[in-house]
């Protein structure tokens, strides 16, 4: 007996002593389900975080030597927890403004749209502009695009601008042409196109840089309004388990909002920021130079983001072959390759990342081939960065003979899976079955080598974690509809998927030495499940939704 004590008793000091070794943690999370992205600790059920960084993971057990008088102890009762997730591609203010301007998500008829329509004209002030965005007509019946003359019928005096949820596409009434002086003689602008009826007149539709005509005519936002959409779109990143995003363009105008309202403890939510090239603004940015990890670790500046085509749903994306559906047409190119080209040599002198919206096949080889004459063009010995990670944002339609090429060149495909299951219902008849075989082709790029950085591209979709991480797996619409020749073996595994949404972002932003996994030294950014997704089928995945967002160990977001 005498000697069972005394074991016991020397287990007790060395428990001790182990415990005055260690630094007591402000936080300690337990009780988890956690899929830590590590390699090397796959799955635990604790975390110790100090200060904005973990310091432990492991056991319930083991994390109580790090539970000290002043610790904080969250037990999460068997939810499941991944590192924060990332939407390595959205529009942040695009989504506030979504909230507060006229959102046409979900119409499900043209009468239906001109319905909101006309209830939102029945508030405005005359003459006042009528805009919005998110109309989608492709289950509509017939699936035909608005024109000038539907949106006359319910607003005839106020002008009307309405842009289609890929962004890439608006519809405007009569009174919005005549202010812009938008005319049958009014020749294309570059990269864009002012639709016209059988009689040769402006139909209303507007595509990509014709849409300018228009929008310059707008009434700016105000600094108010502007300061009102980031709030709404950093809220509702968090709410729904975002502990990142990658703000895909915009201007220093954006930039000094989001460094008055980080400096006034407003934004607690990581952005990695890009600025629209060629342009004043990307000049600015090889002049400056990026800003790294501002307010700790929060705000990031080093990315120029090029728009290269149109969009596939308003038959702008830039083919290699015209479209099925509309023969005479094979989408356009929206940027020269004489005014792109000096702008990437100069990013690769002075460690600038390129990301360039490519969603044609057309476009996305013209993007590689402009990428690969930058790089031969710029030896590594001058070069700021050896590896630039540059970026094709969205890589939607892609010859399988390009699709090496990404790898090949270290280039990063970010894209966005709910795309693919919005477009299934139209892509075919737009590309017809065989050229389907390069589109959305996640497997297809992880295989050849490349990693995805996946993101939402909202406000054009959802931009809900959930969605994105069912699509990927999936490949099925909500409903569980595929069609023919939708190529299901593209599909990722649950273990692919969390990657595109953790350490694979952190990689496409230089980012995956403090952040993407969970693991002792990085950031405490942790998204907290109310389901197991790597486990439970792929229908509940849509009904799982996160309950609590950690970012830099503080709880941002609890659900109630």
């Amino acid at each position: 007996m005498k000697t069972v004590f005394l074991v016991l008793f020397a287990g007790a000091l060395s428990l001790l002593s182990v415990n005055a070794n260690v630094e007591s943690a402000d936080v300690v999370f337990k009780n988890a389900n956690i899929y830590t992205v590590n390699r090397r600790q796959p799955r635990a059920q604790a975390i110790a975080v100090k200060g904005s960084r973990i310091i432990f993971v492991g056991s319930d057990l083991a994390v109580r030597k790090y539970e000290g008088r002043g610790t904080r102890v969250v037990d999460l009762k068997g939810a499941t927890v991944v590192p924060g997730m990332t939407d390595s591609h959205c529009h942040l203010m695009g989504i506030g403004q979504r909230e507060m301007t006229l959102n046409l998500e979900g119409t499900t008829s043209l009468e239906d749209f001109l319905s909101k329509v006309k209830a939102r004209v029945d508030e405005a002030k005359p003459g006042e502009w009528i805009t919005g965005r998110g109309w989608i007509e492709t289950f509509w019946k017939p699936p035909v695009f608005p024109t000038r003359g539907d949106l006359d019928r319910v607003s005839a005096k106020n002008p009307v601008f309405l842009d289609r949820a890929d962004g890439h596409g608006a519809v405007v009434n009569s009174a919005a042409l005549k202010i812009a002086g938008i005319d049958r003689n009014t020749p294309n602008p570059f990269g864009g196109e002012i639709s016209k009826d059988k009689d040769g007149e402006p139909n209303g539709m507007l595509l990509d840089n014709a849409q300018e005509l228009v929008t310059r005519h707008i009434p700016e936002t105000t600094i108010a309004d502007a300061e009102q959409a980031v709030m709404l779109g950093v809220k509702r990143s968090i709410e729904l388990g975002w502990s990142q995003i990658h703000d895909a363009g915009g201007s220093y105008g954006d930039i000094s909002i989001y460094r008055k309202l980080y400096q006034e403890g407003k934004i607690k939510l990581r952005i990695y920021k890009a600025v629209h090239g060629p342009s004043e603004n990307a000049e600015q940015l090889l002049r400056e130079g990026p800003t790294v990890g501002a307010y700790d670790g929060r705000f990031t500046l080093r990315t120029i983001k090029v728009v290269f085509d149109g969009a596939l749903g308003s038959r702008g994306a830039a083919l290699l072959e015209p479209y099925t559906d509309k023969p005479e047409t094979a989408g356009f190119l929206t940027v020269k390759e004489e005014e792109m080209l000096p702008m990437l040599i100069e990013a690769l002198g002075r460690g600038i990342q390129i990301e360039t919206h490519a969603i044609g096949d057309r476009a996305n080889r013209g993007t590689l081939d402009l990428y690969e004459k930058a790089m031969a063009a710029v030896p590594l010995a001058e070069r700021k960065i050896r590896n630039p990670r540059w970026r094709v944002e969205h890589a939607q339609i892609v010859n399988p003979v390009d699709i090496p090429r990404f790898a090949r060149l270290g280039v990063i495909p970010s894209m966005q899976p709910s795309h693919a299951i919005g477009d299934l219902h139209f892509a075919p008849s737009r590309l017809g079955i065989k050229r389907l075989g390069g589109a959305y082709a996640w497997q297809s790029f992880i295989k050849s080598g490349s990693i995805i950085a996946a993101g939402s591209d909202a406000p054009v979709e959802r931009g809900e974690p959930m969605i994105e991480f069912y699509a990927a797996v999936a490949r099925r619409d909500q409903k569980g509809f595929s069609g023919e020749g939708w190529h299901p073996e593209q599909a990722v595994t649950r273990e692919q998927a969390l990657k595109m949404f953790t350490i694979w972002p952190a990689y496409a932003a230089f980012e995956e030495k403090v952040k993407g996994t969970i693991e002792p030294g990085k950031f405490a950014d942790l998204t907290v499940l109310s389901a197991d997704i790597m486990k439970i089928g792929a229908p509940e995945i849509l009904r799982t939704r996160c309950v609590m967002t950690v970012i830099g160990g503080e709880i941002v977001y609890e659900s109630r």
